[in-house]
């Protein structure tokens, strides 16, 4: 567990253009399975919003991962996108 602090007088902010690239790797996250589960509605949902953020290659995964899932897991993906994205 961190035990420190956070120096945010020098702290640098990310980059916008590193936002696209966060995202994508949420979804690649979900997609592999690094955390045990694979969760083909969370990694949808993050490669739409990296493909929405301008990460074309996030397009293809979303459609690979659509592939494996139910008309009403990508509605569930696409409404948790839309909630994301009015929320940040």
């Amino acid at each position: 567990m961190f035990q420190g602090s956070f120096d945010l007088d020098t702290a640098t902010l990310v980059q916008a253009s590193a936002i696209p690239d966060v995202l994508f790797e949420r979804g690649l996250y979900w997609a592999s399975g690094r955390s045990g589960v694979v969760n083909l509605v969370a990694a949808h949902k993050w490669f739409n919003l990296a493909a929405v953020k301008g990460r074309s290659d996030a397009i293809k995964m979303r459609r690979e991962v659509a592939e494996l899932m139910s008309e009403t897991e990508i509605a569930a993906a696409q409404r948790e996108a839309r909630d994301w994205m009015s929320t940040h």
